[in-house]
């Protein structure tokens, strides 16, 4: 049994130590907002927060969870700044690797608070989209960060 934190709630996942976590998530409690894509980390949309670190859900055993923090992009309400942004500028196109981006940007704006183009290139490279959105999911970011400085300010 493998105890946790999954978007603020105690979590208990009696699975297998070494399933991975993004199927745990889905599964076990039906957060089905963490999406699978390829399932050896490397394009990014199963991207989960693992105390505060973007991770990847589909390579991440249950057992490194033990007494950790997870959140999802369940956990972010739908109310934060990047969502917001997201939202503005319509970056989804598909919208099916947009929870691994929302994820990796949120975690990006938490270390850098005015990220340059340098930082973000950095912060969301192998965020794999196929749809080819990166010059909207740069200006959502670049959005997210001035949302987030006026709600610092307010």
């Amino acid at each position: 049994m493998t105890r946790c934190q999954v978007n603020g709630e105690a979590v208990e996942f009696e699975v297998e130590a070494e399933m991975p976590l993004l199927w745990a998530l889905r599964d076990q409690l039906g957060l089905t907002g963490t999406k699978f894509g390829c399932g050896i980390a490397q394009c990014g949309v199963c991207t989960i927060h693992l105390n505060g670190q973007p991770v990847r859900a589909c390579v991440t055993p249950v057992a490194a969870a033990e007494g950790q923090r997870i959140t999802t992009i369940e956990g972010l309400g739908g109310e934060h700044p990047v969502q917001a942004a997201w939202s503005a500028l319509n970056v989804p196109q598909c919208g099916y690797c947009q929870s691994g981006q929302i994820m990796a940007a949120v975690a990006l704006l938490e270390r850098v608070p005015a990220p340059s183009d340098a930082d973000i290139d950095l912060a969301m490279q192998g965020y794999l989209c196929r749809c080819g959105t990166y010059p909207r999911i740069r200006a959502a970011i670049k959005y997210a960060a001035e949302l987030k400085a006026k709600e610092r300010t307010e």
